[in-house]
């Protein structure tokens, strides 16, 4: 619909659900029931529901608020939306803490959950307007994944909907819950140095998700605050190439590696199997660094040996503190930091010694 044939279908005032079912051809009972997400609603064919939404879509239908909330109350249901590809309900999952700390708080909040997606196909609709929309039927929600549809989530700030992400994020106008990287990751490399070594390099994913430039941010910061040389600290991996990059970073004399834990884990992943395949001891031949697995998810050094140092993720209590800034914002609490960030946890482990002194030659 251009915004000619628009102009003529509303006029200039804001577009209203009577709109919507002119265009649709259905009535405006058919098109409260599906914008409200209400069983009954999601009862109809799937083709009126699809021309519904369409028509809303093209239309700019935006709920009032106001009215919204006046209608429909507080039903104390909470909307939980990932934008992963996978609901993390596999306890190894690394967003697991996440939905758990979640759970708890809103149990302990008298709070129903309302779970959204979850499926392999989850990526592909977070993209669709219509698919973040249904979150409406809950009182607020929360929302977690590396990446963000940017409209849909631009849509649900300016309609005023409660909402909290889980993470850092960059966009305008988000509430969110994050942890602390930049600090957490700086200290990390502060204990490479405090402990001997000189030449470190930092093994990241190639995405710009915020956790990611946060933590490369944090690694960067720590080396120019001990003096160190940042040319070539930094390595974007997908995994692939981890031989060639630890082949190489041997040749140069590098004594430590600091790799990024995501929720694909490629990184680790790649450069512990290339450890493995080269026969190194950590940290007897090179020190690993870990930033930074969720706390009680921490994996160990290739070979079974020692579990990693580095620092843990406060997922379970980034899930936790989520629901209680979504209540704040549900009740319209003045004066709430809708911005957060929880430090993270630094881990001793056992991967990381004073580099091994070079061998002399006679």
């Amino acid at each position: 619909m251009t915004d000619a044939s628009r102009e003529r279908a509303v006029g200039r005032r804001r577009p209203r659900q009577s709109d919507i079912a002119r265009v649709a051809g259905v009535s405006q009972a058919a098109v409260s029931l599906i914008l409200r997400g209400t069983p009954s609603g999601m009862a109809l064919a799937r083709e009126t529901r699809q021309r519904v939404l369409d028509a809303a879509e093209e239309l700019g239908y935006v709920p009032d608020p106001v009215a919204t909330r006046l209608a429909s109350a507080r039903n104390a249901m909470l909307g939980l939306y990932t934008f992963s590809t996978t609901f993390p309900t596999d306890v190894a999952h690394s967003y697991y803490p996440v939905l758990a700390g979640v759970e708890e708080e809103a149990a302990a909040q008298g709070q129903d959950l309302i779970l959204f997606t979850g499926s392999a196909r989850a990526a592909a609709r977070a993209q669709d307007p219509a698919a973040v929309r249904r979150v409406r039927v809950a009182d607020g929600c929360l929302f977690f994944g590396r990446h963000v549809p940017e409209e849909p989530i631009r849509r649900l700030v300016e309609d005023g909907f409660p909402f909290v992400y889980i993470g850092r994020r960059d966009e305008p106008g988000v509430p969110y819950v994050g942890a602390d990287y930049v600090p957490a990751s700086a200290q990390v490399v502060a204990r490479l140095v405090a402990a001997g070594h000189r030449k470190i390099r930092y093994l990241r994913e190639h995405d710009q998700a915020p956790a990611s430039a946060d933590r490369e941010e944090g690694v960067l910061k720590g080396a120019r605050e001990a003096g160190l040389d940042t040319r070539g600290l930094v390595a974007p991996t997908d995994g692939a190439d981890a031989d060639a990059l630890l082949g190489g970073w041997l040749a140069e004399g590098v004594t430590a590696v600091v790799v990024e834990q995501t929720d694909t884990g490629a990184a680790l992943a790649g450069l512990g199997a290339a450890v493995g395949r080269a026969g190194l001891d950590c940290p007897g031949d090179l020190s690993l660094a870990v930033l930074g697995a969720a706390t009680g998810t921490r994996g160990r050094a290739p070979g079974g040996g020692a579990a990693f140092s580095g620092f843990d993720v406060p997922m379970r209590e980034m899930g936790r503190d989520a629901v209680r800034l979504l209540l704040e914002l549900i009740a319209g609490s003045p004066g709430a930091a809708t911005r957060r960030l929880l430090p993270c946890e630094p881990v001793e482990g056992g991967t990381i010694a004073a580099p091994r002194p070079p061998k002399k030659h006679t």
